[in-house]
Order: structure tokens, then C-alpha cells, then sequence
């Protein structure tokens, strides 16, 4: 069972991100989409230092060993900044719906990983056969041909390759076993992916001198900043922490119903029966690798009175049918 700590991190996670791609879609018509990235983690930065400065000591705000370095460089250039950036450049090409879709393989790309880095998991057949329905579904929502290669492919594309970026980040973390609160972790971060969206921004030609200033942009800001940019980065790094890298990237199995209502209902948008054909196969291939095809405990980090003891008839006594420990 998942703690309450826990549900109220998925929950919030879940729904701040999923607006995050309306948000981002509604922003794009004002800002170039890397300097669009670099200006919100220039804000979320800003706040998030002044917060844990404000709330953590000196002892808890500074790095103390390579496994803190680790993961702060896994949350500021992969699991934030290059996600990010890759996100925004891709949903040029497509609807908010269908970039949340996309967006949706992490949970699958997770474990693949999570298998390959984490010394203590490896993939059975059955939860390859999940990666490999996930897969055919983010196919249906692609759906290539020759008349789309250059235009809404070449985006879903790029969205393909920021959620794997996401999900690589998010095992890193997890690997690197920091002794840094998320909190902390994040507002580390941050100054990293405002960096590299700076550098991507400068390098592909983007100029501030492309910026329409308006109410709604400035709200698009406001939104993926604050809220996407704080708020639901701090529920979705302690929601890491609290259940694993595997369990917390099940939050993109719920942002694109999140994203496709707020794009319908916000931006006028519409989804294609093949797109939703994609995401069905796409949650049938989350269902193969659902609760029972992953050890859950070997996952959970020692939480005390969260994770059921050997003696609670609640624990159900079977060899997990997905992952096999070592």
C-alpha cells in the first residue's frame, strides 16, 4: 500500500504536471520554446532557494559526498532541465493531448533503467512484454508516414526522447541514494536546468526579442514556473523518495487525461481516435507491469511504519511476477 504521505505527492504531481503541458502549449504562442524553459527555471530557482534557505539549516543545505553531487546533476540536467527543453521544442508540432501521451512511456521506460542500473532488479518476461505494449502504443500515437515525417512526427519524436531522458533521471537519483532532502535536491537543480536551457536557447539562435509580453503569457510563465515548477517538482522528487523511481513515474499514466481535458476544455483542442487507441495500449502495457509484477518492497526506501512488517497479514506472500531480485 502506498503511504498517505505518498497519495497526496501522486495526486499533486499528477495535477500540476498534467497542466503543465496546456500550460506550455498556451505559453508557446509568446515565447521561443528553450527560452521559454530557461525563463521558468529562472523564477522556480529563485523561489526555491529563498525557500529551503529559509527552512533548512546550513548542515542540511550543502552537499556533503558524490552521491548528493550525483543526484542534483541528475535532477538539474536530465530529470528537469534536458526533459524540459526537449518537452517544449516537441509540443510545437502537437497538441497538448497527444504530448502528454507520449509523455506517458516513462512508466515503461523506467524499469529498463531501473533494470540496467540497479543492481537488485532485472526484467522478466512478463514485464518486457508491458515495455513492449507501451511501446506499440506510443506507435499508434506517432503513427508515422511519409506526409508526416517532417512535421508532427519529427516532434513526437523529440517528446519520445524527453521522456526517456525523465525516466533515466529518475533511476539515477535513485541510485546515487543522497542523503539531501527533495526540497534541497531540487532547488540544486534548478540553477543546473536554467543553465543548460540558457545554453540550448543561445546555441539554437533564440532571442528574448522574440517574446510577446501579455496577460497570458505571463500567467503561462507564472504557471510552469510556480506551480509546475516548485510545487509539483517538490511532490514528484518526494514522491521518488518515498516509493521508488518505478511506482512515482506512474503519475504519467494520469497526466494525459489531466492534459487532454484542460487542452479540450482551455485551448479548444481535439484528440484522434488512433491517439486514444496509442494511450489504451499504452495503460494496458502499465496493467502487465502493474502491482504484481513489481517488487514493490525491494523498491520502497526504509520508512518505518509506512511499509507493512513481516508479522501484517495485509503483506501478500508471493515471488513478485515482473521483477525477480537478484
Amino acid at each position: 500500500m502506498m503511504s498517505r504521505r505518498s497519495a497526496v505527492f501522486f495526486a499533486l504531481s499528477s495535477l500540476l504536471f498534467g497542466g503543465t503541458f496546456v500550460a506550455a502549449k498556451a505559453g508557446l504562442a509568446y515565447f521561443p520554446p528553450l527560452l521559454f524553459v530557461a525563463l521558468r527555471y529562472d523564477v522556480a530557482a529563485v523561489l526555491m532557494l529563498a525557500y529551503v534557505g529559509l527552512t533548512s539549516s546550513r548542515s542540511e543545505l550543502l552537499p556533503r559526498n558524490s552521491g548528493d553531487v550525483a543526484s542534483i546533476l541528475a535532477t538539474g540536467v536530465l530529470a528537469i532541465g534536458l526533459t524540459n527543453a526537449l518537452l517544449f521544442v516537441g509540443q510545437q508540432y502537437v497538441s497538448s493531448a497527444v504530448a502528454s501521451i507520449i509523455y506517458s512511456l516513462n512508466p515503461i521506460m523506467t524499469p529498463v533503467f531501473a533494470a540496467a542500473l540497479l543492481s537488485d532488479e532485472r526484467l522478466s518476461r512478463r514485464g518486457a512484454a508491458g515495455m513492449g505494449l507501451g511501446l506499440v502504443g506510443v506507435g499508434f500515437v506517432v503513427s508515422p508516414d511519409p506526409a508526416n515525417l517532417l512535421g508532427g512526427a519529427v516532434g513526437k519524436g523529440i517528446l519520445f526522447a524527453g521522456a526517456i531522458s525523465a525516466a533515466l533521471g529518475a533511476v539515477l537519483i535513485r541510485r546515487a541514494d543522497s542523503g539531501l532532502s527533495s526540497p534541497v535536491r531540487i532547488a540544486w537543480g534548478l540553477p543546473f536546468a536554467a543553465a543548460l536551457s540558457h545554453l540550448l536557447a543561445w546555441t539554437s539562435g533564440e532571442s528574448a526579442a522574440a517574446i510577446t509580453w501579455t496577460t497570458e503569457a505571463l500567467l503561462a510563465l507564472g504557471y510552469v514556473s510556480v506551480f509546475a515548477g516548485v510545487v509539483a517538482y517538490v511532490a514528484y522528487f518526494g514522491l521518488i523518495d518515498s516509493a521508488g523511481a518505478i511506482r512515482a513515474n506512474l503519475i504519467f499514466y494520469v497526466v494525459p487525461v489531466v492534459s487532454t481535458l484542460g487542452g479540450w476544455a482551455l485551448l479548444g483542442e481535439t484528440i484522434d481516435a488512433l491517439a486514444i487507441a496509442g494511450f489504451l495500449t499504452i495503460f494496458a502495457g502499465f496493467a502487465v507491469l502493474g502491482s504484481k509484477s513489481i517488487d514493490v518492497r525491494s523498491l520502497l526506501p526504509d520508512i518505518g511504519a509506512d511499509v507493512p512488517s513481516a508479522d501484517d497479514e495485509s503483506v501478500v506472500r508471493e515471488e513478485p511476477r515482473g521483477y525477480r531480485s537478484d
